[in-house]
């Protein structure tokens, strides 16, 4: 599990196919020392490392093997060395949650269609039509593994629009965000639980049966 409080960004340094998947390789200005096993939130995206971290001058090189389900359902399917993504290491139980409940699941791939700057800086983002039913005002949502607060919502244009803070812009990828840039979209899953139980389980109850 993760807050969404991204704690460093990290580039690609290799995409090395191996079997139907890839080896993905992140060098990152990191101090920590995870070890083979933990799970990392790279740019959304819950992944579990492969190698031992190993020094790499005054950073760390992280090694995770992608399965084709999340090369394809995501956005790491478009990295390239050199792109940068944002990481976080999995929260423990005394974690300070300053974010909100955030399991790295991506959902789908939502499209930034305008970006706003200024001081007023905001993102808006269409996502798969799916995911709108858990888009609420003022709820949260993950974008490339950011928690952000939803600032508004357009059901006709079925798009949402985040407000970003400064400190995010400096610390994330989100200051380099581009229109029509694809991003990992995962809702808060209280949301989706609800939507999922009224969807498939409240007429039954209702009823009775």
């Amino acid at each position: 599990m993760f807050t969404g409080l991204i704690e460093t960004t990290g580039r690609v340094a290799a995409m090395e196919p191996m079997g139907s998947g890839v080896r993905l390789t992140l060098t990152a200005d990191w101090p920590i020392s995870p070890a083979v096993g933990d799970s990392i939130c790279v740019s959304g995206c819950c992944l579990t490392l492969a190698e031992p971290a190993a020094a790499d001058g005054g950073s760390i090189r992280l090694g995770f093997d992608v399965v084709p389900e999340s090369l394809q359902r995501t956005t790491l399917g478009g990295l390239r060395p050199g792109s940068r993504v944002n990481l976080e290491a999995s929260c423990t139980p005394s974690t300070l949650l300053g974010g909100h409940i955030v399991q790295g699941h991506v959902e789908g791939v939502g499209e930034m269609v305008r970006v706003q700057r200024g001081d007023d800086w905001r993102v808006t983002v269409r996502p798969p039509a799916e995911l709108m039913p858990c888009i609420a005002p003022k709820g949260s949502v993950t974008l490339e593994g950011i928690s952000l607060t939803i600032a508004a919502v357009d059901i006709a244009e079925r798009t949402f629009e985040v407000a970003v803070i400064p400190t995010t812009l400096a610390k994330t990828t989100l200051g380099e965000a581009t229109a029509g840039q694809p991003c990992n979209i995962e809702t808060d899953i209280i949301a989706r639980t609800v939507v999922h139980h009224a969807r498939y389980y409240a007429a039954a109850t209702d009823t009775g049966a």
